[in-house]
C-alpha cells in the first residue's frame, strides 16, 4: 500500500479496536451512503470519481492563462479557502519556490492573501507586488467573510488601478457559489471567470474542488496526478476490512486513545515541507471533532526543530497527549555528510551519511524516547511525496476525520462555534443590526 498505519508503538490491545468494530462499520455506511447526520455536507465522500470534469478542464486552462500573465498569483481566502492550496504547493514544491528564478520554477510566485486582518501583511504585500505582473484568485462561498472580503477589496483596486478595469477582469478569477452571494453577484458583474465551490462540500474538505486545483494547477503541479491520488483513496478506503483499511485504523486508535483521556493529538513530521499539511489537518479536525464538549485538541510539532524546545514537554510533562507521526520513506536527498580534517564539531563519525538517514535515526531515537515516556506513537508511513500521495494522503484525512465525527457522536460537517466570534467582532465594529450587542460588549471591556 501507498499509505500505511504503523500501530506497532501505540500500546493498544486488539480488544479494544474489536469492541468499536459495529460502531465503526455504521459510521462507514452512514458516510458512504450519505444518510448520517450532515449529510447535506457528504458531496467530498465520492468527489474524486464524480468531479466535474469540463470544469476540471477550464481549471487547467485558467492555470496556464495565470502562468502566461503574471508573475506572481495572490490567492484570497481563509480557512479551507486557502489551507488546502497551501498544503499541497508547500509540500511539492521547494522550500524557496517564490525565490527561485522564474527558469526553475516554470510558474509563478504564490502569495496569500485575507488569511489574516493585518494591515501591516497587507500592506506589504502591495508593496511587494508593485513592478510585478499579478493575477488574483479570490475564494469565499459568500464573498462577505471579513478577512478575505477586505484583501479582495484592496487587490481589485490594485489591479484596476494598474491595468485599467478590462485589464484587471483577465487577471481575477473568483471560486465562489454557483448561483448566489456577494462575490458572484460581483463576478458576473464585472466578467471574471469563475469557478464553483459545490453546495455539498464545506471548505474544509474542498481540496479536490476549484478552491484548491486552480492555485496548486497555477503552481505547475499535476493535478491530475493528484486527483488520481485521491481517487485511489476512495477505492482503498471504502474496504470494509479493518486489518487491510490504514484509514479505518486511524479513525479507531484516534477513537481508543481519547477514550483513555488522552485529549491531545500531536501530528508530527520530520520534513520542513509538511508544515502546511499540519496546519491543514488542524482545521480539518479541529472544526469537525470540537462540539459538545467534545473532541481531540489537533496541535501539531515538527521534529527534529520542536525536539528543543517542546520536546520536554512531550516528553516528561502531563500524558494527555499522543503522536502521530508522518514518515516519507523514500529519500528526498542524497546529500552526504563529508570528511572534515580538523573535525572541530566531532561530526566525522557520520561521514557518507546522507542527510536523511541521519533524520531518519533522529525519528527512531525519539519514537523510542517518548513510547518509553509513556507516549502512544501511530506511524503514518507515506511512501513518497508527490502529487499521487498527497492527493491519497488528503482522502486518508478526510474519510478518517468523518468516520472519527460518528464515533465521537457528532456532526463534523458543520462549525457553530465559529460564528461566536464574528458576531462580537460585528457588534464592535457597529455593523449594522448588531447595535443591541454593541452596548453589551463595549461596557463588558
Amino acid at each position: 500500500m501507498s499509505i500505511r498505519f504503523d500501530l506497532s508503538y501505540a500500546n493498544i490491545d486488539s480488544s479494544e479496536f474489536e469492541s468499536r468494530y459495529q460502531q465503526l462499520a455504521q459510521a462507514n455506511d452512514d458516510l458512504n451512503n450519505k444518510t448520517g447526520v450532515g449529510n447535506d455536507f457528504l458531496g467530498w465522500v465520492d468527489y474524486p470519481i464524480k468531479y466535474d470534469q469540463d470544469e476540471f478542464v477550464r481549471i487547467k486552462e485558467a492555470a496556464e492563462k495565470i502562468k502566461e500573465r503574471c508573475d506572481a498569483l495572490v490567492v484570497i481566502g481563509i480557512g479551507g479557502s486557502y489551507l488546502g492550496a497551501k498544503a499541497v504547493i508547500t509540500a511539492l514544491t521547494s522550500p524557496f519556490y517564490n525565490e527561485e528564478p522564474r527558469a526553475v520554477r516554470k510558474a509563478p510566485k504564490i502569495y496569500f492573501a485575507g488569511q489574516n486582518i493585518s494591515g501591516k501583511y497587507l500592506e506589504k504585500l502591495l508593496a511587494l507586488l508593485a513592478d510585478q505582473e499579478v493575477c488574483v484568485n479570490v475564494i469565499s462561498k459568500s464573498g462577505t467573510t471579513t478577512e478575505p472580503a477586505i484583501a479582495f477589496r484592496f487587490f481589485k483596486q490594485f489591479l484596476e488601478d494598474k491595468y485599467g478595469k478590462a485589464g484587471a477582469q483577465e487577471r481575477i478569477f473568483v471560486t465562489t457559489d454557483a448561483a448566489r452571494g456577494a462575490l458572484k453577484f460581483m463576478a458576473d458583474e464585472e466578467g471574471y471567470e469563475t469557478f464553483v465551490i459545490p453546495d455539498d462540500i464545506g471548505g474544509r474538505y474542498s481540496v479536490y474542488t476549484a478552491v484548491g486545483l486552480l492555485p496548486i494547477a497555477a503552481a505547475g503541479i499535476d493535478i491530475d496526478a493528484l486527483m488520481d491520488g485521491g481517487k485511489s483513496g476512495y477505492e482503498e478506503y471504502n474496504k470494509p476490512e479493518f486489518e487491510k483499511n490504514p484509514c479505518f485504523q486511524y479513525a479507531l486508535y484516534r477513537n481508543v486513545l481519547y477514550n483513555r483521556s488522552k485529549n491531545i493529538e500531536i501530528l508530527v513530521d520530520y520534513d520542513p515541507s509538511l508544515e502546511y499539511l499540519a496546519e491543514w489537518w488542524k482545521q480539518l479536525f479541529g472544526e469537525s471533532d470540537g462540539k459538545d464538549g467534545k473532541g481531540l485538541f489537533p496541535a501539531s510539532a515538527h521534529f527534529s526543530t520542536d525536539l528543543h524546545s517542546l520536546g520536554q514537554m512531550i516528553q516528561d510533562g502531563p500524558k494527555n497527549h499522543f503522536e502521530t507521526v508522518i514518515v516519507i520513506e523514500a529519500d528526498q536527498s542524497d546529500l552526504k555528510v563529508f570528511r572534515d580534517e580538523k573535525n572541530l564539531e566531532g561530526l566525522n563519525y557520520l561521514t557518507g551519511w546522507e542527510i536523511d538517514a541521519v533524520n531518519e535515526k533522529a525519528f527512531m531515537g525519539t519514537l523510542l524516547a517518548h513510547v518509553d515516556g509513556g507516549v502512544p506513537n501511530g506511524i503514518i508511513r507515506l511512501k513518497k511525496l508527490d502529487a499521487f500521495h498527497i492527493g491519497k494522503l488528503i482522502y486518508f484525512f478526510e474519510k478518517a476525520c468523518g468516520l472519527n465525527g460518528y464515533l465521537l457522536g457528532v456532526n463534523p460537517f458543520d462549525q457553530p462555534g465559529v460564528e461566536a466570534y464574528k458576531k462580537n467582532m460585528f457588534a464592535l465594529l457597529h455593523k449594522p443590526g448588531y447595535e443591541d450587542l454593541t452596548a453589551e460588549l463595549e461596557e463588558r471591556l
